[in-house]
């Protein structure tokens, strides 16, 4: 792991072991934090130097979108609200930096007869050969539990093999986002397939390996490697083709395995009587750390009017 090397590394280092002693992880947050250290070295800044003037002209060099200034700029924030709260300085020079304007972004949501046309076409997929058969099928499996339960990617192939318990039907999720232990309850078709699988498993499979979904090698658990191939192909094959795209203030999110579960938490709202009522409820299964994030997809738009309003704009640029 490269070091920080400004005057400030010893200061940056202690803030980053602080987040994760903390449980605050973010695999972007030291990048951001080191493009900082980068800038003061390069600019040869000491202390008198941080005023809300540098900390404008950083944000003027920082590169890429405007999210991912914001993203830095937050990162360096904290730092510095970090400083504060050690007393090692007594106001944060980048309190009053106004963030820049973002896109509204709107994720690709897939209807729910989309779903059931992805998870069929996975299930087709699956070679019946002995040699490929446990393999795809685990993989199958695991994509289901994505599509039918809103998990993040890593939290289907983390698993434990006793992490499905089939007396009451529940999943017990260990240590993902925010280091946060759930206990969820799955529809009963997603159970009873979770049986056949562990019924393959115990036939098939490295049956001392500490993973639900195991992996090619001794001890180790199945690869999102395998997830994201198979679901570019199930898209490719029911004729989903949307490419990310930006129409004024608006971006438009092309299919990802991450859709999958902005497509449940959607799909879940829209069937629901009240969706402001059942965002608590909704965003502890989703293992969010406050519902408030959970009401972000009371604002999405639902997947025909999302793909139409898509269509439409593409349609009149072309013919402008």
């Amino acid at each position: 792991m490269k070091p920080f090397e400004s005057f400030l590394a010893p200061a940056l280092e202690e803030f980053v072991a602080w987040r994760e002693n903390m449980a605050l992880k973010n695999r972007n947050f030291r990048t951001y934090l080191r493009y900082f250290d980068h800038y003061v070295l390069e600019t040869g800044a000491e202390w008198n130097d941080l005023t809300p003037g540098f900390f404008l002209e950083y944000q003027r060099n920082v590169t890429g979108q405007n999210r991912n200034v914001n993203m830095n700029l937050s990162a360096v924030h904290g730092f510095f609200k970090y400083l504060v709260r050690k007393e090692l300085i007594a106001v944060n020079p980048l309190q009053d930096i106004p963030a820049r304007p973002e896109n509204r972004f709107i994720p690709f949501i897939f209807s729910p007869a989309e779903v059931d046309q992805l998870l069929l076409r996975a299930e087709q997929r699956i070679r019946k050969q002995e040699k490929y058969f446990p393999r795809d099928y685990a993989v199958t499996t695991a994509f289901m539990l994505l599509a039918r339960c809103g998990l993040r990617i890593s939290e289907p192939l983390g698993l434990a093999p006793d992490s499905f318990r089939p007396d009451d039907g529940t999943i017990y999720i260990r240590k993902t986002k925010f280091s946060k232990d759930r206990l969820i309850p799955v529809p009963s078709a997603v159970a009873r397939e979770l049986q056949n699988y562990l019924t393959v498993r115990s036939r098939f499979m490295e049956e001392k390996n500490p993973y639900l979904f195991p992996g090619i090698y001794p001890g180790r658990g199945l690869s999102p490697n395998y997830i994201y191939p198979l679901f570019y192909q199930v898209v490719k094959d029911i004729g989903i083709i949307r490419e990310r795209r930006i129409i004024g203030t608006t971006t438009f999110g092309a299919p990802t395995v991450h859709s999958l579960r902005h497509s449940f938490a959607v799909n879940t709202l829209k069937q629901t009587p009240n969706p402001q009522n059942a965002l608590p409820v909704l965003s502890a299964y989703m293992g969010h750390r406050k519902y408030t994030y959970t009401a972000l997809y009371l604002k999405v738009l639902d997947a025909d009017q999302r793909n139409n309003l898509v269509d439409f704009n593409l349609f009149h640029r072309d013919e402008s």
